[in-house]
């Protein structure tokens, strides 16, 4: 998240919505969005509802893998990054540049 953070702006002009979803509590996020400082908002998806429907759900560590979607404004998706390919924010940012 902190690469986001720090490369935000790749996001703010080209008409794009930047947010995060943690398997965390509301509490737990803010806090950790206060302490990063984060200009996006930081969603909590306690039960795992979003991970699941986006195929990124850990039932064994109630948790989701680290991923990145890139969403057009038809809710269609463009451009996934999995792992440690989702923290370098330059996959997203590209697919996001080419969005209409």
């Amino acid at each position: 998240m902190q690469g986001y953070q720090a490369g935000i702006s790749k996001f703010t002009t080209t008409d794009t919505v930047v947010f995060a979803i943690s398997t965390d509590d509301l509490e737990t996020n803010k806090r950790f969005a206060q302490e990063l400082k984060l200009e996006f908002a930081l969603l909590s998806d306690t039960s795992g509802a979003a991970a699941k429907s986006y195929g990124i759900h850990n039932a064994e560590r109630n948790m989701a893998a680290r991923s990145t979607f890139v969403v057009d404004k038809t809710g269609k998706i463009t451009h996934v990054e999995e792992g440690s390919g989702a923290i370098d924010i330059a996959g997203a940012a590209s697919a996001c540049s080419r969005l209409k």
